[in-house]
């Protein structure tokens, strides 16, 4: 029998992946599934660049605002409920996209991840949630682990793999696999200089827009500086500004800016390797060329 249909859209921060997506999904009857490990925290709009009720267009989004500030959200939980959402928007006659930036999440749905972790170790954990992020990064790297974008400011993912080690478990052995959609897969991106001039605008959007507010608001709300610090990039960089170890606003866009542009080229690095990727030329007429592999892949 043949697998259901499901629709990934990829890429790099910044590049028009939620605006592609919710365009397609208008044309192809279809509903959108976010798979962005931040955007499923509420209260993470704009330091997430979490697309907003107006730019859905009314198209119904699943998997934001799913979890709260401080909680522990894993992969796992994620394909978990992303399969839910996705089987449940099959059922009535639609399309599923999947959409979003973070390459763990979205290939462990496309590409159907089993997962057999053992449980985690309480007293081992705790040590290890007491270190600052890069000591977890070295103790990796010192063992021959190579971390992917997912991995580089994600705390809770650095643990595990430390655990895993721990455990006498191979970081580096290949998920199994068992694949339960059809996947058609389409990038979007641009050129690097490109790419590093629409950061450059849509975080100085964001600051005006309230961004600094926000992650004041959450920690007045009592949302941990250990959470907000894990969640790296517009969150870390704003704290550290918050705090005073960043003295301007020009100083924190600069710095965010440039962490952002090392984080979207990692992005790029980590999508390269998957090779059944339809890289979509964004300075083109992407809908149009992303309408026919999607009428080729539905026919």
């Amino acid at each position: 029998m043949s697998l259901p249909k499901l629709v990934v859209i990829l890429g790099p921060t910044a590049c028009g992946k939620s605006g592609l997506g919710v365009e397609l999904a208008k044309q192809y009857n279809g509903e959108i599934v976010s798979a962005d490990s931040r955007q499923v925290y509420r209260g993470l709009d704009l330091g997430t660049g979490k697309i907003t009720p107006e730019e859905m267009e009314g198209v119904p989004h699943h998997l934001l605002d799913v979890a709260e500030p401080g909680e522990q959200y894993s992969v796992a939980r994620f394909q978990e409920e992303a399969y839910g959402a996705i089987d449940d928007i099959l059922s009535r006659g639609r399309l599923p996209f999947l959409v979003g930036g973070t390459g763990l999440y979205l290939r462990a749905v496309s590409e159907g991840y089993v997962f057999h972790e053992a449980p985690p170790d309480p007293t081992l954990r705790g040590a290890l949630e007491a270190l600052p992020t890069q000591a977890l990064r070295d103790r990796l790297t010192a063992a021959g682990v190579e971390l992917d974008e997912d991995c580089f400011n994600n705390r809770p993912r650095l643990v595990r793999l430390i655990e895993k080690l721990e455990n006498g478990e191979d970081p580096h052995a290949e998920a199994e696999r068992k694949p339960r959609y059809d996947v058609l897969t389409l990038g979007v991106s641009y050129p690097r200089e490109t790419v590093c001039q629409r950061i450059d605008r849509r975080l100085w959007a964001r600051i005006d827009a309230g961004m600094l507010e926000e992650v004041a608001t959450l920690r007045s709300q009592g949302v941990s500086d250990d959470f907000l610090e894990g969640l790296g990039l517009e969150y870390r960089y704003i704290l550290h500004y918050l705090t005073g170890e960043l003295s301007s606003v020009e100083a924190l866009a600069d710095e965010l800016g440039r962490a952002i542009k090392r984080f979207a080229k990692r992005q790029v690095s980590w999508f390269k390797k998957d090779k059944d990727v339809h890289w979509l030329d964004m300075e083109g007429d992407p809908i149009a060329q992303a309408r026919i592999l999607l009428d080729a892949f539905l026919a």
